[in-house]
């Protein structure tokens, strides 16, 4: 079985013998270099990988990847797209053959793009970036995906999981004017849509993201209830942040009805009511946020919602409730979740001097 690892960089040097690595598995190694500045190429070739120089003038992403996908050999059994700041845990390519030799098309596996500060995991979902040589196109100019042509069956490959470490210097600028021309290719698909008010929202553009969030759940294909929850909170915050609080929670009440199952919304609706001063609010939103223990597979998911904070908004609240054992037992379970949360153990020491001794 021929599998092959192919990639677009630019300006990648500080990753490259670290990637190069993890990716070392594979048959081999293709790499298109868009125009670095830097000594990527070289480094790419004195390691193996075969590059190739082309700049993609407008850039968008979706034709980069595909110009790198046209280097892999024909003979690929499976295709496998990277980012140097990317690497795999050792072993993915037992698992990949496996699920290749189970049928598939494609391949699903687990993905962290991100870490916290005290190196827990961040925001954890799975994607699926590995598939057959012939069938698969990739689309958008940015958040682009890999779509099968006609009809294609995809195998979760267990035990794998693809580790992103984002270079925090790397500029964003280009993602919104993407974003926008995305949409204005494809006016009716409803992903992008999503992506570009929540592209609004994060710039602070709040009226912008209201609209364009609002046109996401009209569209007639926006039927994936985790993001129409999600549009549904991001509007929720715009809301809040122009001071419309009371809509605010007309959204997020909404949102919890979209999408009953995810701890998200039911978070975000505690956290509501714990800035508002409602006790007995906050108390029942998130324990309902904390009897949902299964995380989503989906990059719906967020990491507050699986850490320390639905503890930290239960203890406050039960403490102006005046459930101080109770209160002390969820800072309990938050520390345990943050043990370097220094806040959290500042209120445990509070608690625990103003709570009766049992």
């Amino acid at each position: 079985m021929k599998i092959y690892v192919y990639a677009i960089a630019r300006n990648e040097s500080k990753f490259v013998e670290r990637w190069m690595q993890s990716m070392s598995e594979a048959d081999g190694i293709y790499v298109l270099d868009t125009g670095s500045e830097d000594d990527t190429a070289a480094k790419l070739r004195a390691l193996g990988a075969t590059v190739k120089s082309a700049e993609i003038e407008p850039f968008r992403f979706d034709e980069a990847r595909n110009a790198s996908l046209e280097m892999v050999p024909e003979n690929a059994d499976l295709c496998v797209c990277t980012d140097l700041d990317e690497q795999f845990t050792a072993g993915w390519r037992a698992a990949f053959e496996k699920a290749k030799r189970s049928g598939a098309d494609a391949v699903r596996y687990r993905y962290v793009w991100d870490y916290l500060p005290d190196g827990r995991e961040g925001h954890v979902f799975w994607i699926c970036k590995a598939h057959a040589r012939k069938g698969f196109v990739w689309k958008h100019p940015v958040h682009e995906v890999i779509v099968p042509e006609g009809q294609a069956r995809y195998v979760m490959a267990e035990g794998v999981t693809l580790m992103h470490h984002p270079d925090p210097t790397k500029s964003r600028a280009s993602y919104l004017p993407l974003l926008e021309l995305s949409v204005r290719e494809d006016p009716s698909d409803d992903r992008n849509v999503h992506y570009l008010g929540r592209e609004y929202m994060f710039r602070g553009m709040y009226e912008q993201a209201i609209r364009t969030l609002e046109r996401h759940l009209s569209l007639p294909s926006a039927q994936w209830r985790d993001e129409r929850a999600a549009s549904m909170r991001y509007i929720a915050s715009c809301k809040a942040s122009l001071g419309r609080r009371d809509e605010a929670e007309e959204w997020l009440l909404r949102a919890i009805a979209e999408a009953p199952w995810l701890r998200e919304p039911w978070l975000d609706e505690a956290r509501h009511c714990l800035d508002r001063g409602e006790w007995y609010g906050a108390v029942h939103y998130a324990k309902r946020a904390l009897a949902i223990e299964r995380r989503s597979l989906s990059y719906i998911n967020t990491p507050e919602a699986w850490g320390s904070l639905p503890y930290d908004i239960l203890s406050v609240a039960l403490w102006y409730i005046g459930d101080k054992d109770g209160s002390r037992k969820a800072l309990d379970a938050a520390i345990e979740l943050a043990p370097t949360d220094e806040r959290l153990r500042k209120n445990l020491e509070y608690v625990s001097r103003n709570s009766p001794q049992e």
